[in-house]
């Protein structure tokens, strides 16, 4: 018989939870090496910083009360995350000319998912995505902006896939000749 999977919860990342965004950083060496910094620092600051600097940046913002993103849970342990921010947050994204800002809307942009093996293959990246959405509207925003890539593609699949942005709703407003997709959120 095999041991029950805990129902999965959802909860943004604030100051009471931080702790939990340290437990899954040390769980998840992958996300522990960027620490979702790569499209939040300047390619030349990432660079020429640590896995600890940039961990120590991300508990830094979230101290300062700047949404960074949302944590699945099963249980008490958190085994999922999705960076959802303000845009202009990313530096490296407002730098990165794949992908310009398509106008001058005030958009909050999905950057990462990352899924703990154990979990995968079980809609959790839809989950945090619509978590996302929720906390985004809590926070008063409009806009919520993705940039989903197919599966296999590569470098950036941990940005979400094609299905997953439209199973959420989102709607492709890729700009006529630009290669990455962008597509788009909106709240009534």
């Amino acid at each position: 018989m095999s041991a029950q999977v805990p129902a999965i919860q959802y909860r943004a990342v604030t100051r009471s939870n931080l702790t939990d965004l340290a437990r899954f950083s040390a769980c998840h060496g992958k996300f522990a090496y960027c620490s979702c910094m790569r499209w939040r620092m300047r390619s030349s600051e990432f660079q020429k910083s640590t896995k600890v600097m940039r961990a120590s940046k991300l508990a830094q913002m979230v101290r300062e009360g700047q949404p960074v993103g949302v944590l699945a849970y099963a249980g008490n342990e958190p085994i999922g995350w999705c960076s959802i921010a303000h845009r202009g947050s990313y530096e490296a994204l407002e730098r990165y000319k794949a992908l310009p800002r398509i106008d001058t809307a005030e958009v909050w942009s999905v950057v990462c998912f990352f899924v703990d093996r154990r979990f995968r293959h079980r809609h959790i990246t839809l989950g945090l995505l619509e978590a996302g959405l929720d906390y985004v509207r809590s926070q008063a925003g409009k806009i919520v902006e993705g940039y989903p890539v197919e599966p296999g593609a590569g470098l950036y699949t941990y940005m979400g896939s094609p299905a997953t942005f439209q199973k959420a709703g989102f709607r492709d407003v890729t700009p006529g000749g630009q290669k990455r997709q962008v597509v788009r959120y909106h709240f009534d």
